[in-house]
């Protein structure tokens, strides 16, 4: 009781002078409930439940840590795949960077833009699914992302669309605390594949709240990094109808602060959801993967699959949970969770859960840690192959089963070349 007091007047102290974006009547009354919600809620204290391995404080502060810039020759992730380009600079959005909105099958916003209108489709899905996501579980930064976004794309999918939409974020100040809200609709039977890649800011709150209609299938592959001063914190908010499919995946490279936060609600029959990550990390490097399934349909299938390899003091974090409702008959619920530590100061942190009120269900979780195995290190060995390149070899093979999850293979090819040389770096 005292926590939450304590939360509610560090937070009502801390927010007392904010400013909401000026914004037209929807948008503007979703705002002020978002900001009542957080002053209720309290931003998060480091004796919450689910942040008791992951130090809110650099999220949660007035001002943003300040964070080097990253000087990267390698070409931007993605480059070689055609896509349709959305660049955000620090926060704010790049019309010469970025593709011409127009696109067969979809149509694409600003939230800048239809935040001044006085009625649009968006007016039923922005912040929606996030106050869906609040329970049982208080996500208090989502509805700060909620109150605060400045920016963002609203994009309804009526049709298959052939050509991923690519959200790149780049960071150019040091100083820079961007605040980004996308809403994504998918008609049934519709199709989209949206990627993400970039640093984005010296601190970012992104949130996509994604509403997939019956038989429409979204994919989203993600890419984090490189700069490593950077502290993020994302939340990705899904709701699946009758035999539709929602595919996540996320690559993480570098950061000193992390968390990935994905809430998803399986509502239709037949629906199916996956989300995996692969995380490499190296010194003062803390990652944070957070995902709740709900489960409130019948024959339902959901999988969690996160690999994390870690050395030199880096820590890596799993919360995941698989929540089977009354009536979610037929479910099949699997979530696995590993890390690789390749060295004895790393740690991996992980709490798997399972609530069950359903009778005729297949629901497993796992968790493991381990050191690379000296048996296979030694087959190399014997076989000429260099001990670092040995180790590196055995690294990818420990990562490619939640690489496996993307089911393009250009992209799936595209991902495990940015592991190898992030891995090649570090051995040179």
């Amino acid at each position: 009781m005292r926590l939450a007091q304590l939360k509610q007047e560090a937070t009502a102290a801390q927010l007392e002078d904010v400013a909401l974006p000026e914004s037209g009547a929807w948008l503007s009354a979703a705002r002020e409930d978002a900001l009542s919600r957080v002053k209720a809620m309290g931003l998060p204290h480091a004796r919450d439940e689910y942040w008791k391995y992951t130090r809110p404080d650099t999220l949660t502060s007035a001002e943003p840590v300040e964070a080097a810039l990253f000087v990267n020759d390698e070409e931007p992730m993605f480059h070689e795949i055609d896509r349709l380009k959305i660049v955000f600079v620090d926060g704010v959005y790049d019309a010469e960077a970025s593709d011409d909105f127009a696109g067969e099958g979809l149509t694409i916003e600003r939230l800048a833009d239809i935040g001044q209108a006085d009625i649009h489709w968006a007016k039923d899905l922005y912040g929606t699914l996030e106050i869906k996501g609040q329970d049982p579980v208080e996500r208090p930064l989502a509805a700060l992302n909620t109150a605060l976004a400045t920016d963002g794309v609203a994009i309804h999918v009526t049709g298959q669309v052939s050509k991923p939409v690519s959200l790149i974020y780049k960071h150019e100040s040091t100083t820079s605390d961007a605040i980004l809200h996308h809403v994504i609709k998918l008609d049934a039977e519709a199709k989209l594949t949206v990627l993400e890649n970039g640093p984005a800011a010296a601190r970012f709150n992104k949130m996509i709240e994604v509403d997939v209609a019956d038989k429409a299938e979204f994919h989203h592959i993600r890419s984090q990094g490189r700069d490593h001063e950077r502290r993020a914190v994302t939340h990705t908010f899904a709701r699946l109808g009758t035999e539709s499919v929602f595919k996540s995946f996320t690559v993480t490279a570098n950061g000193i602060l992390t968390r990935n936060e994905c809430v998803i609600e399986l509502t239709g029959d037949d629906a199916v959801a996956h989300v995996a990550g692969a995380c490499v990390g190296d010194g003062d490097f803390h990652h944070d993967d957070t995902v709740f399934v709900t489960h409130d349909a019948v024959n339902c299938e959901s999988r969690q699959v996160f690999k994390k390899v870690l050395r030199n003091g880096a820590t890596g974090v799993f919360q995941g949970k698989i929540l089977v409702q009354p009536g979610a008959q037929k479910t099949d619920g699997y979530q696995i969770s590993q890390s690789l530590l390749l060295d004895d100061d790393s740690q991996f942190l992980a709490k798997p859960e399972l609530e069950i009120y359903a009778d005729d269900v297949a629901c497993s979780h796992g968790s493991t840690s381990g050191a690379i195995d000296e048996e296979g290190l030694f087959y190399l060995r014997a076989r000429g192959v260099p001990k670092d390149i040995a180790t590196d070899l055995m690294t990818l093979a420990f990562l490619a089963e939640a690489v496996d999850e993307i089911e393009d293979e250009a992209l799936r090819t595209s991902i495990l070349a940015r592991l190898e040389l992030w891995l090649e770096r570090r051995r040179g």
